[in-house]
C-alpha cells in the first residue's frame, strides 16, 4: 500500500513539473501578463514604437459651426443704364471676368438722345471756339487802330466786351461738353468709345454694358431676346471676388465673452477634409439670433484655388487665450473605453504598464496629458492597440 502511494505520487510531482516546465517554454516564446503589465518578446518589439512624453503648447479653443459665403466687399450686381431688347449675351455663369469685359449688348434708343447730347455740346462747343477766335481777331485789330489813333476808344470797349462774351461762351459750352462726357463715361462708356464718337459723330444704339469689377459670373438673370428696364433696378448679373470668402461661425452666448477681433480662427469643410484654413475674426455681430442664441463672427477666407464654395458647412476652432505647454503623447497611444483614458508605459525593457491618464483636447496628432504621466516617461504609440490586445486576451 505504501510503494502504491509513492508511485502515485512521483507521477503527480512529475506531471506538475511537466506543466511547469511547459509554462516556462510558453513564457519564453509569447508574452506574459498580469492584472496591469504585459511583457513582450524580442521578435514582438518591431511591431511597437515606444516615445517620450514630450512637452506641446495646446491652443485653448472653442468649436463653432460655420457656413462660407461669398465676400460681400467684393461682390457686385450689374444693371443696365438704359431701356432695351437683349440682343447678345456674352458672359455666363462661371466664366471670370475683368473689369470693363463685355457681359451683353442691348439694342436702346435710350442711348440715341444721350449721344445726341453729347454730338450737340460738341457742336456748340466748336462754335463758340470759332466764335472766340474771330472775337481775338476783332479785339487785336481794333486795338492796333486805337493804338495807332486810328479808332475812337468806343470801339475799342466794344470789341473788349465781345471778346468776354465770346470767351464765357467757351466756358460754358466747355462745361457742357464735359458734363456729357462724363454722363457716357458713368453709363458705362470707354474712353476709347467715347473718343471714336467724337471724332466720326456716328450714333449707334447697341449698347454694352460691361464688368464694373474683376471676378467670377456668379448669378445671371437674362436671357436673350428679353426686354429690360434701366427703372426696374433688377440685377442682370451677380460678379463676385472668388480669391477670399467669407466664413460666418455662429458662437454660443456664453462663449461669445471670450471671442475678439484678430483672434485666430481654423476652420475645416467636407469638400477638404485634409485640410485647414486659416484666418481671424474680422467682425462680431452686436445681435443674438433669437432663434438660435448664438451671435455671428465673421472672418475673410483666402481661397486661391476656388476650393471654398459659398453655403459650404464648416467646422469651426477659435482661438481663445494663449498657448499651455502641458504634456503630450501622440494620439494612437491613448486607449479609450467610454469615460476611461488609458496609456501602457514601458517601465523596463519590453514590459509595459497600463496606466490611467486624464486627457484633455486634441491638436496637430497629439493628445494633451493633464495627469497621469510625467515628461520624459517612454509610451508606447504605434501598437498601443496590440499590447492592449495581448492584455485582455
Amino acid at each position: 500500500m505504501a510503494r502504491a502511494v509513492t508511485a502515485t505520487t512521483y507521477r503527480l510531482i512529475a506531471m506538475l513539473f511537466g506543466m511547469a516546465q511547459a509554462t516556462s517554454f510558453a513564457a519564453d516564446e509569447g508574452t506574459t501578463k498580469g492584472s496591469d503589465y504585459v511583457r513582450v518578446v524580442s521578435d514582438q518589439m518591431h511591431q511597437l514604437e515606444v516615445v517620450k512624453v514630450e512637452p506641446y503648447a495646446f491652443r485653448v479653443q472653442r468649436s463653432a459651426i460655420g457656413q462660407i459665403s461669398f465676400n460681400e466687399d467684393a461682390t457686385t450686381i450689374v444693371v443696365s443704364p438704359f431701356s432695351g431688347r437683349v440682343i447678345r449675351l456674352i458672359a455666363n455663369v462661371g466664366n471670370q471676368v475683368r473689369r470693363g469685359d463685355p457681359l451683353l449688348e442691348i439694342d436702346s434708343a435710350e442711348r440715341v438722345a444721350l449721344q445726341n447730347d453729347f454730338i450737340a455740346a460738341q457742336t456748340a462747343r466748336n462754335k463758340a471756339r470759332s466764335q472766340l477766335q474771330l472775337a481775338q481777331i476783332g479785339e487785336k485789330r481794333i486795338r492796333d487802330l486805337y493804338e495807332g489813333k486810328a479808332a475812337p476808344f468806343k470801339e475799342l470797349q466794344q470789341a473788349q466786351a465781345q471778346l468776354a462774351a465770346a470767351e464765357s461762351d467757351m466756358r460754358s459750352t466747355d462745361t457742357a461738353f464735359e458734363a456729357a462726357r462724363v454722363r457716357l463715361r458713368i453709363l458705362g462708356r470707354t474712353d476709347a468709345e467715347i473718343a471714336a464718337l467724337e471724332q466720326q459723330g456716328t450714333l449707334s444704339r447697341v449698347t454694352r454694358i460691361t464688368a464694373p469689377i474683376d471676378g467670377t459670373v456668379i448669378v445671371r438673370k437674362v436671357g436673350p431676346g428679353q426686354f429690360i428696364r434701366a427703372d426696374s433696378g433688377e440685377a442682370l448679373y451677380t460678379i463676385a471676388d472668388l480669391s477670399m470668402m467669407w466664413l460666418k461661425a455662429e458662437i454660443f452666448e456664453q462663449d461669445i465673452a471670450f471671442v475678439r477681433i484678430g483672434q485666430e480662427i481654423e476652420a475645416k469643410v467636407l469638400a477638404a477634409p485634409n485640410r485647414i484654413f486659416k484666418a481671424r475674426i474680422s467682425a462680431i455681430n452686436s445681435a443674438s439670433d433669437l432663434t438660435t442664441r448664438r451671435v455671428t463672427v465673421r472672418s475673410e477666407i483666402h481661397n486661391p484655388d476656388g476650393a471654398l464654395k459659398s453655403d459650404m458647412f464648416a467646422s469651426v476652432k477659435i482661438e481663445t487665450e494663449a498657448a499651455a505647454t502641458t504634456p503630450a503623447v501622440p494620439t494612437v497611444a491613448v486607449i479609450r473605453e467610454a469615460d476611461v483614458a488609458t496609456v501602457w508605459v514601458e517601465t523596463e525593457p519590453m514590459l509595459f504598464k497600463r496606466r490611467l491618464v486624464e486627457i484633455g483636447v486634441q491638436q496637430d496628432g497629439l493628445t494633451q496629458v493633464r495627469s497621469g504621466l510625467a515628461l520624459g516617461e517612454l509610451v508606447v504609440a504605434r501598437g498601443a492597440i496590440f499590447v492592449d490586445n495581448e492584455w485582455r486576451q
